[in-house]
């Protein structure tokens, strides 16, 4: 799970152009939108669900759970961990 983790924050790093910021940087714990933790806006939203399908061949089926399951890396890393084949 570390692993995926940390995978996890190298990918929105590089996927979200998020210019100094490091893996480090990321607070596993933290959320993702709004005013806490990144600040990510539904752009990137939309850029998450690109990386999930790219990286891990998976689709958000139900698009009212995508605002927990996109809550914080821990809750992105449980989804994939809890659906990839």
């Amino acid at each position: 799970m570390e692993n995926l983790i940390n995978d996890l924050k190298a990918q929105l790093i590089e996927e979200l152009n998020l210019e100094d910021v490091t893996v480090e940087d990321i607070d596993t714990e933290a959320p993702l939108f709004g005013d806490e933790g990144l600040g990510l806006d539904s752009i990137d939203a939309l850029e998450i669900i690109l990386l999930l399908e790219k990286y891990y061949g998976l689709k958000i089926e139900n698009p009212k759970s995508g605002k927990d399951i996109f809550f914080s890396v821990k809750t992105l890393a449980d989804y994939i961990t809890a659906n990839r084949k």
